[in-house]
């Protein structure tokens, strides 16, 4: 039988305790596992410390508390126990977040709790009011201390459900990215294709795409959405989605690139905008293209001569009824297209003491393509990100960074 220690609490090892118990639930795998690890430790730690002996977990379903389980010393309830929400301890707990009730507190249904064994109650809610923590205490001259260590613990277990359920979500975002990204480039004609793209973030708001329209039409976009990160990397999917809805209903690419920025435009993210560039590449080498805001991608040519892709409108999203217009290059053998978002020519090298810090640049871009024209696509992405990376350092990226190439082999002899 646990007696209370005649001493004062010793707070520094309390505090030791309840460190102990927040790492030891931060190993657990997930709410659940991380719930049922904190009841066992509470009981555990603070047995002969604080005279909690018992505890009982329930979960919100639907308009009533149910009991799910009970822990240590606690009584074994009645089959279906469940209790609701006006109940005042339960109340006050929603309320507070963290309660300690004394067995003659008037609020207290005696009838009720003796179904449950309880006279000292103290209890947290978790997980958004999803979770009650509930737990018997044999002594009535803790109260104190025992709102304080559960208080700690409250916060703790709040933090990491809610960590967990943000990383749950990215983890979709990221399984969602990586099913838009192209895994590999498709064979196209005599054309060669790569890409590749680099979120600053776990998941980003970067965008390219290779879209097979018919069997002589290879459709080629480029998007970037302002700011990175879950909210960019959400309006990606929708881009996605309707730039390929637009072209299998038929549109003409100026018709599909007006739509989507009239969709933008209404959705609920009108704080965000989004650049495109999309293109259609025929076998004989014609490519028409609608640039809407997006940094102009640029044709080089065989012989070293550069044309950038501006034609095209402003950026999707903050003007409701923009009109587009097109644009066109003619691909020969031995010229190359190539596209990127900003994080690419916009990366800082730092200065020294004094001097400003200096862009990456879009000549630095075209230089690397120009060394290494003859080369396949793959390589010539692969060099302008070498590039970046070496100009940029040991610094941490400051946006989402996408090139992808196409190159039109010169035929061999």
């Amino acid at each position: 039988m646990v007696t209370p220690d005649a001493r004062a609490v010793n707070y520094r090892r309390l505090m030791k305790k309840v460190e102990q118990a927040v790492a030891a639930m931060e190993r657990a795998d997930d709410i659940g596992a991380t719930i049922h690890t904190l009841l066992q430790i509470i009981i555990d730690k603070f047995r002969d410390e604080l005279g909690i002996t018992g505890g009982r977990l329930y979960q919100r379903r639907g308009d009533l508390y149910w009991l799910q389980s009970s822990f240590g010393e606690a009584k074994e309830p009645p089959r279906n126990f469940r209790v609701s929400p006006s109940y005042p301890p339960i109340r006050l707990v929603l309320e507070e977040g963290t309660v300690y009730m004394g067995a003659d507190d008037p609020r207290m249904d005696p009838s009720f709790e003796s179904l449950i064994g309880v006279r000292h109650f103290a209890a947290i809610e978790v997980g958004e009011e999803e979770y009650i923590l509930a737990f018997d205490v044999a002594w009535e001259d803790r109260g104190d201390d025992i709102l304080f260590s559960l208080g700690i613990l409250r916060h703790s277990i709040n933090q990491k459900i809610r960590r967990d359920r943000m990383e749950g979500i990215f983890a979709e975002a990221r399984k969602i990215q990586a099913s838009i990204l192209p895994r590999r480039a498709p064979a196209y004609g005599g054309f060669d294709l790569a890409g590749r793209s680099e979120p600053m973030e776990g998941v980003g708001g970067d965008f390219y795409d290779y879209i097979p329209v018919t069997g002589k039409i290879m459709g080629l976009a480029i998007a970037d959405v302002s700011g990175h990160g879950l909210p960019a990397a959400l309006q990606v999917r929708d881009i996605y989605m309707g730039l390929r809805m637009g072209l299998a209903r038929d549109f003409k690419i100026v018709r599909t690139v007006e739509r989507m920025n009239n969709i933008i435009h209404q959705s609920a993210l009108t704080s965000r905008f989004v650049s495109l560039f999309y293109g259609e590449l025929e076998l004989n080498g014609v490519f028409i293209y609608v640039n809407a805001g997006h940094p102009a991608p640029f044709h080089l040519a065989a012989d070293g001569t550069v044309r950038f892709m501006e034609e095209g409108g402003p950026v999707l999203g903050p003007l409701p009824g923009a009109t587009y217009e097109r644009g066109f290059v003619i691909m020969k053998p031995g010229d190359m297209l190539v596209f990127f978002t900003d994080g690419i020519y916009e990366t800082h090298r730092a200065g020294g003491s004094g001097e400003a810090e200096e862009e990456y640049g879009i000549d630095r871009v075209l230089e690397v393509a120009r060394q290494n024209q003859g080369k396949t696509a793959h390589e010539i992405v692969d060099a302008i990100f070498a590039g970046v990376e070496a100009f940029g350092g040991d610094a941490p990226a400051e946006d989402d960074r996408t090139v992808f190439v196409v190159t039109y082999p010169v035929p061999a002899p």
